[in-house]
């Protein structure tokens, strides 16, 4: 069985109640997560802990995201869960830091709010690594569908869903406003820009796979985001400004030049061998008429009554 409702919305309401304890809240919450042997206990501990930094007062996520306090399931455990319970804790660890170095969850912004659509060049080239870390691990907990006839399991799936949808959202706007700078980039800046894209490309593709799942759950096809990749010409593009900075498109444009240049003098070559061909053919064409003149010419004198 995943958390009751009711008990959710009660610690909700907890977060945002000023004489409420956050740091005794967090605290239990993560003791809970840590020291309990039972794996419906750890889970349901780290689902709670999700739904209130997704839904409950900032207040809860900023404690988090300031203390030294950590989800450490690293201890020996033998049931069958562990590897996910480790795996889901260290994406709510992940969020928990992302919020420290950002000052928001990424999840949590809106379309206004997300400042990746209008930051400069240098701050993106900080700020997507992170949240490129955080839908790694996000990613990492790789939820099939055979997974989710578990009650407590589809209740993290739920929320991590809905965290992917938005973190993608605002990762789409900041390669978007990448892409838009990538020209004024300098080499070093541009070649990290350029391997940012590549990766950005390569977890469309592990998003589909989750999306997929979701498709196959009962999740409506219309609340599935449409992933549709950029044409192949233009990471071609970004690659060859990419080596025109660095001084390699110099050597590959060179052969290049060196390779036409071949070809034009061997085409000047084949044209002037015809053109001498066809004068030669012209001057013979012309000598015929002239042989037949001087035969007829010779005739005449050979007739001449004169003679």
């Amino acid at each position: 069985m995943p958390p009751k409702k009711k008990h959710l919305d009660y610690l909700l309401q907890c977060t945002h109640e000023p004489n409420v304890s956050i740091p005794c809240l967090a605290n239990h919450l993560l003791e809970r997560a840590t020291t309990n042997s039972n794996w419906t206990v750890v889970l349901k501990s780290l689902i709670t802990t999700h739904h209130l930094m997704s839904f409950g007062n900032e207040r809860f996520s900023q404690f988090l995201a300031t203390s030294n306090l950590a989800l450490d399931l690293n201890q020996p455990t033998h049931h069958d869960m562990a590897p996910f319970s480790r795996k889901y804790a260290k994406y709510i660890n992940n969020k928990a830091y992302s919020y420290r170095v950002f000052g928001s969850d990424f999840a949590r912004l809106n379309k206004r709010e997300n400042r990746l659509k209008t930051m400069s060049g240098e701050e993106l080239l900080k700020t997507l690594p992170l949240l490129q870390q955080l839908v790694d691990s996000l990613l990492d907990l790789n939820i099939q569908e055979r997974d989710l006839r578990n009650g407590v399991l589809t209740a993290a799936f739920v929320l991590l869903y809905r965290d992917l949808i938005r973190l993608f959202a605002v990762f789409n706007d900041g390669i978007i406003n990448l892409l838009d700078k990538f020209f004024s980039f300098k080499q070093k800046e541009a070649r990290a820009a350029l391997d940012l894209y590549k990766k950005f490309l390569v977890r469309m593709d592990r998003v589909s796979d989750l999306f997929r799942t979701a498709e196959a759950v009962g999740v409506d096809r219309g609340d599935v985001p449409d992933l549709t990749r950029a044409p192949s010409s233009l990471l071609e593009a970004l690659e060859a400004h990419c080596l025109s900075l660095e001084g390699k498109q110099e050597d590959v444009m060179k052969r290049a030049l060196e390779e036409e240049e071949q070809v034009l003098a061997n085409l000047k070559r084949e044209r002037q061998q015809a053109r001498q061909e066809r004068q030669e053919q012209d001057l013979l064409v012309l000598d015929e008429p002239f042989m037949d003149n001087k035969k007829e010419i010779l005739a005449l004198f050979d007739s001449n009554p004169f003679k």
